[in-house]
């Protein structure tokens, strides 16, 4: 197990499993897999979201002031501008950002 972490360490214990069945015919169950990756403290390093919504940033370097307080309308092409940034993360150290202009 810690020799299929090390070649591949984006794979998690489910994806762990199936490789001890399919290239090492190693029959087991998924959470015998667990506890042991558990134990031996093997994780993926695909950071997955945790399913929650919009929040506020645990320290935000600067809040824009609400000029346009949800008056998104406008009554000439070029009056407002949007933009939304949102961080996600993809591998544990590696952080992209997607900045949308609306």
């Amino acid at each position: 197990m810690e020799k299929i972490h090390t070649d591949s360490p984006d794979k998690g214990y489910r994806r762990i499993r199936d490789d001890l069945e399919r290239y090492h015919g190693i029959d087991v169950n998924d959470k015998r897999v667990l506890r042991i990756c558990r134990k031996l403290n093997i994780k993926s390093t695909i950071k997955y979201s945790n399913n929650g919504c919009t929040r506020q940033a645990a320290n935000p370097q600067h809040i824009a002031e609400n000029i346009l307080n949800r008056e998104f309308t406008a009554k000439a092409p070029n009056e407002k501008w949007l933009t939304d940034v949102t961080e996600f993360h993809y591998y544990i150290g590696m952080e992209k950002h997607k900045v949308p202009q609306l």
